[in-house]
């Protein structure tokens, strides 16, 4: 999702929350602790050199139980990171500690905003070394004679 998209979303919702890949909710007092933009510059497999740039939403689950983010304030939030930042409409990134902390994709369902799980890849499959798929070979097919003869002297 790009950040345009969350902006028009927020002005139709009532409540923002956040679903996470089990089907379970981040619990409704979370804090949305930051608002960024993040660049990672690297170098693939294959050596080609690549650049990503994401707005990235650092999801908090405090233990301040009657806080509940409303969608104006994370609204707020989004213009004011916009303006200071120079943050472009950019795909979103979500952070949030479970068991540690995660990167998610985000989403909408018509009700709630779903983090999705992100998958690695390798970006230069037709450079890289990846294996091939294995070449499946049937035994009734391979030529019977023995590999040795009894006067080779291969054993």
């Amino acid at each position: 999702m790009k950040l345009s998209q969350i902006k028009t979303l927020l002005g139709t919702v009532e409540t923002v929350s956040f679903q996470l890949p089990n089907g379970t909710f981040v619990p409704e007092h979370f804090h949305v602790t930051e608002v960024g933009l993040i660049t990672k510059n690297f170098i693939d497999c294959g050596g080609t050199v690549r650049k990503e740039t994401v707005v990235n939403f650092q999801l908090w689950d405090a233990n301040d139980f009657e806080h509940r983010l409303k969608p104006k304030k994370l609204l707020d939030i989004i213009q004011l990171s916009e303006k200071v930042l120079g943050i472009e409409d950019l795909e979103i990134e979500v952070e949030y500690q479970d068991r540690t902390i995660g990167k998610y994709d985000l989403e909408f369902n018509g009700e709630n905003f779903e983090l999705v799980n992100k998958q690695t890849a390798c970006l230069a499959q037709d450079q890289c070394c990846s294996p091939s798929e294995k070449q499946k070979v049937r035994l009734s097919d391979i030529n019977n004679e023995p590999c040795c003869t009894p006067d080779g002297n291969c054993c």
